[in-house]
């Protein structure tokens, strides 16, 4: 079973930025989700085993950057001109690709808090 550990994430003001990083123990699609109170989960972008294949949700493009280390097997998500709306749970995914992770993830990580501050 994949394991995932995320780090990374804390209070930053309107505006700021922050890095996730998740480290994983085998080699697969990665991507992040995030759950704010009162929410459903959402995708927020995925990386292929290689890293040349990237998908973001609508809502990031342009902010986030995902990208990934394959020597440490270790994706990353760059977090720029952060809002009080990115505040949520962010959760690290693993899949056999792009596609599985943005639908149907086979694992998961334990989260990490981000909150913006207005």
């Amino acid at each position: 079973q994949v394991q995932l550990v995320e780090s990374g994430g804390g209070l930053v003001e309107n505006g700021g930025s922050l890095r996730l990083s998740c480290a994983g123990s085998g080699l697969y699609a990665m991507g992040w989700f995030r759950q704010a109170p009162g929410k459903e989960r959402e995708f927020v972008a995925a990386i292929s085993r290689r890293g040349d294949i990237t998908n973001y949700a609508d809502s990031v493009k342009g902010r986030f950057t995902i990208s990934r280390d394959i020597a440490k097997n270790t994706a990353y998500l760059q977090m720029n001109s952060l809002n009080p709306e990115d505040t949520a749970v962010y959760y690290c995914a693993t899949g056999a690709s792009t596609a599985v992770v943005r639908t149907t993830p086979s694992g998961w990580g334990q989260g990490t808090q981000v909150t913006v501050s207005s």
